[in-house]
Parts: C-alpha cells; sequence; structure tokens
C-alpha cells in the first residue's frame, strides 16, 4: 500500500495500491496464507481444553493459544519478507484473529470465567470497527491499526492467556499463589478502556478523512447538492422519455385499429 496517510496515534489512513493479480487458488497455498488457516484450525483444540477442573487441561489450553497468537506475527512477518502480500490473506488474517479471539471470549463466558458484559463490550468495539473500516473501503482507503489498537490487542492476548491458566499457581522463591484469573480480568478490563479510546480515534480520523475527501470533491465541482441534482435531472429525462414512449405505443394503437 502506499499513497497519501494522515492520522497519528490512533489510526492511519492510506489509499489503496491494486497487487498484481493472481489466481486465489495461487494465493491460498501461499505459505503466510497456510499459517493462517492453521491458527483457525487451532480454535476447536481451545475450545475443547479450556477446563474449570484440570490445571492440565487449563494449561494446555492456554499454550496452544499463544501459540496460535505467536503465528499471527509470523505469517505477516512471511507475507512482507517473501513478497506474498495477497487478497486472501487480506481477509483471511484480520478473519483468524476475530475467530480465535472471540470463540475464546464466548468460551471463557460459558465457563463463568469472565463476565458477559465486558466480552458483549469487547465484540461490539470490534464488530463496529470492522464495519468503519469496511465503508472505509469503499471510499477508497484503509485504516490501519494504530498505536492504541496494537495496546489493546496485545492486552487482550495477555489476558485471554492468563483467564486460560485460571487457576492459582505459586510463585517461585515465595511463600504466595497468584491468581492467573484476576490478573487476566484486570488485564481485559485495561484493554476495554484503550479500545473505547482507540475506537473514538478511528472514527474521529474516518471523519477527518471523509471531510477531506468532500473537500477535495468540492474544489473538483462535485458536491452532495450537485450530485442530488444530476440524479433529480436523470430521473426526470427517463420519466419524459417513458411519456413519449406511452404516446407512441398510444398512436401506433390507434393507427392499427383505423386501418382495420
Amino acid at each position: 500500500m502506499s499513497g497519501d496517510s494522515t492520522g497519528a496515534g490512533g489510526a492511519e489512513f492510506l489509499t489503496v495500491q491494486k497487487a498484481k493479480f493472481r489466481p486465489l487458488r495461487d494465493e491460498i497455498t501461499d505459505i503466510p496464507n497456510l499459517i493462517t488457516l492453521s491458527r483457525i484450525a487451532l480454535i476447536p483444540l481451545i475450545l475443547i481444553f479450556i477446563d474449570n477442573y484440570s490445571y492440565r487441561y487449563s494449561a494446555l489450553a492456554a499454550l496452544i493459544f499463544a501459540f496460535a497468537a505467536a503465528t499471527d506475527a509470523l505469517d505477516g512477518y512471511l507475507a512482507r519478507r517473501l513478497n506474498l502480500v495477497t487478497v486472501v490473506g487480506k481477509f483471511l488474517d484480520p478473519l483468524a484473529d476475530k475467530l480465535i479471539v472471540l470463540s475464546t471470549l464466548v468460551m471463557l463466558v460459558a465457563k463463568g470465567r469472565a463476565p458477559a458484559w465486558l466480552v458483549i463490550a469487547l465484540m461490539s468495539r470490534e464488530l463496529a470497527i470492522t464495519g468503519l473500516r469496511a465503508i472505509a473501503s469503499q471510499e477508497g482507503f484503509v485504516i490501519a491499526a494504530g498505536a492504541g489498537g496494537k495496546t489493546k490487542t496485545a492486552l487482550q492476548l495477555t489476558g485471554i492467556i492468563f483467564l486460560l491458566f485460571h487457576f492459582s499457581y505459586p510463585i517461585l522463591f515465595f511463600d504466595y499463589a497468584l491468581s492467573f484469573h484476576e490478573i487476566g480480568l484486570m488485564v481485559l478490563y485495561v484493554s476495554l478502556v484503550i479500545s473505547i479510546l482507540s475506537a473514538v480515534e478511528y472514527f474521529r480520523f474516518f471523519a477527518a478523512a471523509a471531510s477531506k475527501q468532500a473537500e477535495d470533491l468540492a474544489i473538483q465541482g462535485i458536491t452532495r447538492a450537485g450530485q442530488k441534482e444530476k440524479a433529480k435531472t436523470k430521473r426526470k429525462a427517463r420519466a419524459r422519455l417513458r411519456r413519449v414512449r406511452r404516446i407512441e405505443r398510444g398512436k401506433r394503437g390507434r393507427r392499427g385499429r383505423g386501418r382495420k
């Protein structure tokens, strides 16, 4: 991607540059995309091993989740290193991230390890930003993750890992057992605050980009009022054409009856 970028901290707006066309069948077998698919394949294992009674299963679920989270950085690095940034990858990578995080959070609610309201708030934020990015892409620019979004993601992943471990574990050289469950909840609470702040930044920069786009179009003589007037003129022209055609059909009908 290249082009103009505006914004600081929360989001960044970049114009979209189309990549060289390749068949989707070829893209799906690229190494980065295969790694992304393997991350999706790990989701059932994580959900199966979430257990409120077994230290071993809980630790296994946490380790699988941590491994899957690590592959997210790996496939992105390989895609850039091998010049394999593809249409399929741009779709699969964020999809895999959301599937693994949201499905795990839902299961944690089902197991009583996380409050439902917290997960609903986190999911709502993700869906809202996903919709915002979809609208932005239709206008020819994308919203790249800023520092706030990346911090939010890191905290969410860390909090989920602690919640997956769940139990209290003794600290080496200290006569104290640390509750991973409580730490996980606190980290998720912090991630919620940063999620809301970063979402505000996304919407603020989206509004700024939309305003700049409107100004650029106005300079070119393209305004909303002008577009409405043009559409109104087209509707009137189509209506006149339909009336003319009806009149012509009526005349032909009368001439046909006159010959009889």
